[in-house]
């Protein structure tokens, strides 16, 4: 296929491809899926070789946002029956954590609701931080606090932290319909000021929230011009007790052309398959390991992952390895100033259809599988072993 070929090609160069590409991508049939995998694998495995970067979630503070943003359990008058609680002591988020750090996580991710980090967070979070960091020497750890304030990045990067989270979620013609307590630029900021900091910014996508494939281009096009070094790809689960819970509108071939899409514009970037892979790829996981780098061991936020071992297995098995503590995960371009994208002059290394169109060629929405969305009931906040 001319496409692929083309798409390969400019992945391998660090090439960014037009809009006609990438959309093409997405509409390509479940006939062709194999070779549009195989083509993104090649260059997936230019840059990264088959080695799998385990990360790892750890919950700090659950539910009872004030934001109200359509997809998440925790938010403003949810109704979803999820975990709550308030922040756990850094001993015991230390404690969570070693867990996902002896399953083969090299990145933990510390995440907390609410629109963001008050100065007395920033405290808590530091203090997690260390007790993290003097237990497992050379982990990563990456903050994920909401929308930050002036000199805040800067304090968590005092503290130890490698990396800041702040997905852009969807595009910015289509953002006011899923958020209104807070705006896409407030996310584009916040990204920017973790950037400014000196750490290495994460910032994806949530797909499956009725959104086009035009949107869905538009947000990772967006995300190659911010330049995160990491790029979660999130599934919607629709939780029920959220506005989006009768939103399932996803199969797995439709995972897949996204996923391929996304490493296309971001060639040489750590993409990573993020919450909602086991709901919607189901046993077309090892697939996606052909496309993304990088995935989440155990649970997620709020909902179960499958078992760590059973990760460990999948990895093995499609012939895959997992990422050492002591491996750089980024090519080593993406850390010399000017490594560009090779599309513009200077500096610019890359990042990373309405409700009817989000579907499978067949026009026919599947069955939605609430049994497939279990609430985390173990780990963090409770006193129940966690899942690694």
């Amino acid at each position: 296929m001319d496409l692929l070929n083309t798409l390969v090609d400019k992945g391998l160069r660090r090439e960014m491809p037009t809009r006609e590409e990438a959309l093409a991508v997405l509409a390509t049939s479940d006939d062709d899926l194999l070779e549009v995998v195989a083509a993104a694998g090649k260059v997936r495995r230019q840059w990264f070789g088959r080695r799998v970067k385990l990360n790892y979630l750890v919950n700090l503070k659950s539910g009872l946002c004030p934001e109200d943003c359509s997809y998440c359990s925790q938010r403003l008058g949810s109704k979803a029956e999820i975990l709550k609680y308030t922040w756990l002591k850094p001993d015991e988020a230390s404690k969570a954590a070693a867990a996902g750090v002896a399953g083969g996580a090299k990145r933990v991710c510390l995440v907390a609701s609410g629109r963001g980090p008050t100065d007395r967070d920033v405290d808590r979070v530091s203090e997690t931080i260390e007790a993290i960091k003097d237990r497992h020497e050379g982990v990563e750890v990456c903050a994920c606090l909401g929308l930050l304030s002036d000199g805040q990045a800067e304090r968590l990067r005092s503290a130890g932290a490698d990396a800041y989270n702040h997905n852009l979620n969807t595009s910015e013609g289509t953002y006011g319909d899923i958020t209104t307590t807070h705006t896409y630029a407030d996310r584009v900021e916040t990204v920017q000021q973790a950037q400014a900091a000196g750490l290495s910014a994460c910032s994806g996508l949530i797909a499956g929230m009725g959104e086009s494939d035009a949107d869905l281009v538009d947000v990772v096009f967006s995300l190659r011009e911010l330049d995160p070094d990491s790029v979660p790809v999130n599934f919607l689960i629709p939780f029920e007790g959220t506005p989006l819970a009768k939103e399932w509108n996803l199969t797995p071939q439709r995972c897949l052309r996204i996923l391929a899409m996304v490493r296309f514009v971001c060639p040489d970037v750590e993409v990573r398959l993020a919450g909602g892979r086991e709901v919607h790829l189901r046993s077309m996981q090892p697939l996606a390991l052909h496309l993304v780098n990088s995935i989440f061991l155990g649970d997620y936020l709020t909902s179960e992952g499958q078992a760590g071992q059973a990760d460990l297995d999948m990895i093995a098995d499609a012939g895959f390895e997992v990422e050492g503590a002591g491996t750089t995960t980024l090519p080593p371009h993406r850390a010399q100033p000017g490594g560009g994208c090779g599309a513009h002059e200077g500096g610019c290394a890359p990042c990373g259809d309405g409700p009817g169109e989000a579907v499978a060629e067949t026009g026919e929405v599947p069955a939605a599988r609430t049994d497939l969305v279990a609430v985390r009931r173990r780990g963090a906040g409770t006193e129940l072993a966690p899942n690694a």
